[in-house]
């Protein structure tokens, strides 16, 4: 009897230690999230909207400029652009503010982070999204350069990595989930690598498109992958070394649809992938605060 209930507590030693060793690696703080749909992203894909997205957004331009790491990050996005192309008489593959809006995302700097952090309780309400969202116009933005690239890049799939530090994730598996934000990848395991490994992600994604073209640091081989791609776990490992978890790409969906026009309600989820019609609903670019300045995408250095 004593070798019995000896042997239970060896077990659950075991299992326990299997689990703690897993959850953290080491004395850092790594905080611990479960992958789900991210039911309240703001996930909005502007399917089919008119050019009435364009006059809509002009209302929003100058207050959302008000933030100083968003106007600062535009404006030497938009600098880089006219460098690189604003002399050029070659058709360009993204429209100027499409473009700017993806250099923007692709600074150092932490536009991209207060953006994804916006996007994960933005959509927990059509109120609270036409109230409080204060990415309104750069969100349409990017989503509408994500269409746009990925018509251009023949609707491919990717095989990427995305690495992460400080966030150990869980998954189950065959389960379907989401980022429910704009996800890094590289097409480069070992530069995602560089970026983390207490989760490591290997992903099949056929919605994301490459920015490496219009990036401020295109040797990172980046592939952003939209929130409303839809993924099946297919692989999952924990270690003391860390987590990795494999995702397959299964459709797009998305809980709103031209929000800011409606004001209110929801769409039903999308079909298979292939099946949205890629629209090219225009988003107007932010405006500077002064009055009777120049659109900062029209000055030039």
């Amino acid at each position: 009897m004593e070798q019995l209930t000896l042997g239970w507590v060896l077990l659950a030693s075991t299992l326990f230690g299997t689990t703690a060793t897993c959850s953290r690696r080491d004395a850092r703080a790594i905080s611990e999230k479960v992958m789900d749909m991210a039911r309240y992203s703001f996930d909005d894909q502007y399917q089919d909207c008119s050019r009435m997205m364009e006059e809509k957004l002009k209302t929003v331009n100058r207050t959302e400029f008000q933030n100083k790491v968003y106007a600062d990050t535009w404006r030497e996005a938009a600098k880089y652009w006219q460098k690189q192309w604003g002399n050029s008489n070659r058709p360009q593959v993204l429209p100027q503010e499409q473009a700017v809006a993806v250099l923007a995302y692709t600074d150092s700097g932490d536009l991209s982070n207060q953006l994804n952090t916006a996007m994960h309780k933005g959509g927990r309400s059509p109120e609270h999204y036409l109230e409080s969202f204060p990415f309104k116009t750069l969100h349409c933005l990017l989503t509408e350069a994500l269409h746009t690239l990925r018509d251009d890049q023949g609707r491919r799939c990717y095989n990427v990595s995305r690495g992460v530090n400080g966030t150990r994730f869980t998954a189950h598996l065959n389960e379907t989930v989401r980022f429910g934000h704009f996800a890094s990848a590289s097409l480069n395991e070992s530069i995602a690598k560089g970026f983390g490994t207490d989760t490591f992600f290997v992903v099949n994604t056929c919605y994301g498109v490459s920015i490496g073209n219009f990036s401020f640091s295109p040797e990172q081989e980046e592939v952003l992958i939209p929130p409303y791609e839809v993924f099946r776990v297919t692989n999952y490992t924990c270690d003391r070394d860390g987590t990795v978890i494999h995702l397959h790409s299964q459709t797009a969906l998305s809980n709103y649809n031209c929000e800011f026009l409606k004001g209110t309600g929801r769409q039903q989820a999308w079909g298979a992938w292939g099946t949205r019609s890629w629209s090219d609903a225009p988003c107007l670019a932010p405006q500077p605060l002064a009055a009777g300045e120049m659109s900062v995408l029209s000055q030039r250095r």
